[in-house]
């Protein structure tokens, strides 16, 4: 198999909802055998898919750069819990013990057990940048490092206008971006005075929860099944991949909704 029929089965299999590599290569063979002259067993698809990371890493940018929405002056930064177990001997003898951590979802009210999905998207909800950390590990202090490792990023967007929520709230890291030519965008704290744009921050605020629901409600993020470190760090992109790769075809295709997936879940 090769390496762009292994992409486009990790692709298809986010979109049509298999959370069982089992199941998906069953259906493979069972309805896309002519498509797909040979199709690995799953301990042979799991590792060639988690061998592949650094390509769907490298496509994601590939497809976001080729998208109009690249160019949007806006962007929204959250982060999303990413469940990795429920029990505490789950949590003891994982191999994610240590990466993998106990964290509070304020959005939803709930402790977990696993990992926190840190996103740059646009307001379309295409990709710019995400990362997977400790769920104890300062928002800021993950969105400024994503800025760092690529100083391209806001390299040459002068104006560039960021939206977060109050987690993201430091005068270091607000400082850190206006000397890149770029605007926080952030509800007031208490202690603050009433900051430009708040009447903006509701309508922004449902877009990044609905991006988030996307990758949860129709990707199935929370459903991944990684055990190990590579393992949920190839599925995590696996639908990145996918909702990026969604995005670009409605972009190019000239749909009225660029981050619909109805046409690809069926």
């Amino acid at each position: 198999m090769s390496d762009a029929e292994l992409i486009t089965l990790a692709v298809m299999q986010a979109l049509l909802g298999f959370t069982s590599e089992t199941r998906w290569l069953r259906h493979v063979r069972s309805h896309l055998g002519s498509m797909f002259p040979f199709v690995p067993g799953q301990a042979g698809y799991n590792k060639r898919l988690r061998a592949a990371s650094n390509l769907l890493r490298t496509l994601i940018r590939v497809l976001a750069t080729e998208t109009s929405s690249w160019s949007d002056d806006m962007w929204l930064v959250d982060s999303t819990p990413v469940e990795c177990g429920r029990s505490r001997p789950t949590a003891q003898r994982s191999a994610l013990a240590g990466w993998a951590g106990y964290g509070y979802c304020a959005s939803h009210s709930r402790f977990f057990w696993g990992l926190r999905l840190h996103l740059v998207c646009t307001p379309s909800g295409l990709p710019i940048s995400f990362a997977l950390t400790n769920p104890k590990v300062d928002e800021r202090e993950v969105a400024r490092d994503l800025f760092e490792i690529e100083p391209g990023l806001l390299a040459g967007r002068w104006g560039q206008t960021i939206v977060a929520d109050k987690g993201y709230a430091s005068r270091e890291f607000e400082t850190f971006l206006n000397d890149r030519g770029v605007n926080l965008l952030r509800p007031a704290l208490k202690r603050d005075k009433p900051r430009t744009g708040d009447r903006l921050l509701n309508p922004f605020r449902q877009i990044i929860e609905s991006v988030n629901d996307t990758l949860k409600g129709q990707l199935d993020l929370e459903r991944h099944g990684g055990r190990t470190a590579g393992g949920v760090t190839v599925r995590v992109l696996q639908r990145l991949l996918a909702l990026t790769a969604a995005i670009w075809h409605n972009d190019h295709s000239g749909a009225p909704h660029t981050r619909s997936l109805i046409a690809y879940d069926h």
